[in-house]
């Protein structure tokens, strides 16, 4: 039976503002840095090693394993290879990039604004400046900067990756951790478990806590569960579930 493990990256500066991240490469909050600490501590406590670690190229996922590893006493260790890759980064929002999600609800609705957030293949609003990679802060072949993207084209990036790549290293039985953000972990999880593009708008994952997802010897999922408190889980789904209802 292989274990792996994903992590969304703790905090965000605009996580903690209830904005529109997606490509902008913000950093940590505080308590993102604090929630990486703690999930670094959960995997030491509970025995978990790994041989390889993948992440995007947006630095409040590298800085959230970068971290966690250090609360694993393991940032010296020769045996971690980290591989980064643009395939893992954050679902790109396009025009909603930037703006409260509070705010952009009140203006659009919350009907709207959870189709933009949750839904499979709608795209939100292109934003009418054309990103170029002048204003990113990693090196990207234009070809592949989106204007705007749906989760359905998060999964067009990423599933090649995960079947090429990852799934590779996994059946060869490397011990594997994976620290992305909210929508790529979305679009690996519909792949793993054959989510429903229905059933996935009801899918929301809480910032710095790990998921644990037990495997079988064809790499078909047995069970998945996150590690720690239940309580503290279950009021991190919640908030992120609500962060664009005009109620919060």
């Amino acid at each position: 039976m292989n274990k792996l493990v994903i992590l969304r990256h703790g905090e965000s500066l605009w996580n903690l503002e209830n904005k529109f991240t997606g490509w902008v490469d913000v950093d940590l909050s505080k308590n993102g840095e604090n929630e990486a600490l703690i999930a670094g501590k959960l995997l030491k406590k509970e025995g978990f090693a790994f041989d390889l670690a993948y992440t995007s190229l947006l630095k409040r996922a590298n800085n959230t394993l970068e971290i966690c590893m250090k609360s694993m006493d393991i940032e010296k260790s020769k045996k971690l290879k980290i591989i980064k890759n643009w395939r893992l980064n954050e679902r790109h929002y396009g025009a909603l990039q930037g703006l409260n999600k509070k705010k952009t609800t009140e203006k659009y609705g919350q009907e709207q604004v959870l189709k933009w957030r949750r839904s499979f293949d709608i795209q939100p609003p292109v934003s009418e400046k054309t990103v170029n990679d002048s204003e990113l802060s990693f090196e990207i072949s234009k070809k592949h900067i989106p204007l705007s993207e749906s989760l359905r084209d998060v999964i067009n990036r990423f599933e090649p990756y995960w079947k090429n790549e990852i799934l590779k290293e996994l059946k060869a039985g490397k011990k594997i951790l994976i620290v992305a953000h909210g929508n790529s972990l979305r679009a690996l999880l519909m792949i793993i478990k054959n989510i429903s593009k229905e059933n996935i708008v009801n899918l929301n994952i809480p910032t710095g806590i790990p998921l644990v997802i037990e495997m079988d010897n064809n790499q078909q999922p047995i069970k998945d569960y996150y590690l720690g408190s239940k309580d503290s889980i279950a009021k991190k789904i919640h908030s992120v579930a609500s962060q664009g209802s005009i109620n919060t």
